[in-house]
C-alpha cells in the first residue's frame, strides 16, 4: 500500500509539472487514470505499485481529494512504477530486490512495450537501526549506512537498465521512537526527482502522441 501511494503522487506530479501536454489533456478529459488495484482489464501479471493508462470505455472514474488524476479501470499501461524500500540488512536482501525490480520491468514491457517504466528505491543510510520481532527488539549488527552505497550501486547497475528511469532515494530512519525520518540530501533528491519528471514528460509526448 505504501508503494501504491507513492506511485500515485508521481502521476499527480507529472500532471502538475505541466510539460506533458497530452497527459494533461487526457487527464482533464478523463481518458487516462490510475488503477488503485494495479490491474489492467483483461491482462494478467504480477501487480506493480503504479498502473497508469487509458480508461476502459464507458467506465466512470472516481476522484480523491487533493488529486487531479482520476481513479478507475484501465485498458492498457502507459506508465508503470515500482517502489522498493531497503531499511536494514541491505546486502542480504539486495538480490531479491533486484529480481523483483527486473521481473516487474519485464511485466510492464509485456503489457505494453512502449510503456514508460519507473523505479523508485528508498535506501536507509542511518548509523543505527532497531529491528522489531513481536515483543523483541534488537539493534542491527551492521548499521544500514555501511551497506547503503553498495546496495544502491548494485541496483543501479543491474536493475537500472531495465527501466526508463530509476531513482535511488537515500534516507535516514532508526526505527526508534519517535520514529523520525529525514532525507540524506533533500536538495539533491528534489533536483533528481524533478529531472526525472521532466524526462518522463518528454518521453510521454513522444510515445503516446
Amino acid at each position: 500500500m505504501i508503494g501504491d501511494g507513492i506511485a500515485a503522487y508521481v502521476y499527480e506530479d507529472l500532471f502538475d509539472l505541466g510539460q506533458a501536454k497530452r497527459l494533461i489533456q487526457r487527464v482533464n478529459k478523463q481518458q487516462v487514470a490510475v488503477n488503485g488495484g494495479n490491474q489492467i482489464k483483461g491482462k494478467k501479471g504480477r501487480r506493480g505499485d503504479g498502473t497508469f493508462g487509458r480508461v476502459v470505455p464507458g467506465q466512470p472514474l472516481s476522484s480523491e481529494i487533493g488529486f487531479s488524476v482520476g481513479r478507475g479501470s484501465v485498458a492498457n499501461l502507459e506508465i508503470g512504477t515500482e517502489v522498493k524500500i531497503g531499511a536494514t540488512k541491505l546486502i542480504a536482501q539486495v538480490d531479491r530486490v533486484i529480481n523483483d525490480l527486473t521481473n516487474q520491468a519485464h511485466i510492464f514491457m509485456k503489457h505494453n512495450p512502449n510503456a514508460l517504466r519507473l523505479a523508485l528505491v528508498g535506501v536507509n543510510a542511518s548509523s543505527t537501526y532497531t529491528g522489531h520481532e513481536g515483543d523483541r527488539q534488537y539493534i542491527a549488527k551492521t548499521p544500514p549506512m555501511r551497506e547503503a552505497s553498495e546496495f544502491a550501486r548494485r541496483i543501479e547497475r543491474i536493475a537500472g537498465p531495465h527501466f526508463d528511469e530509476l531513482l535511488i532515494l537515500p534516507f535516514r530512519a532508526t526505527n526508534n521512537p519517535p520514529y523520525t525520518f529525514e532525507w540524506v540530501d533533500i536538495s539533491n533528491t528534489r533536483q533528481l526527482y524533478g529531472s526525472i519528471l521532466v524526462r518522463l514528460s518528454a518521453q510521454y509526448e513522444q510515445r503516446f502522441n
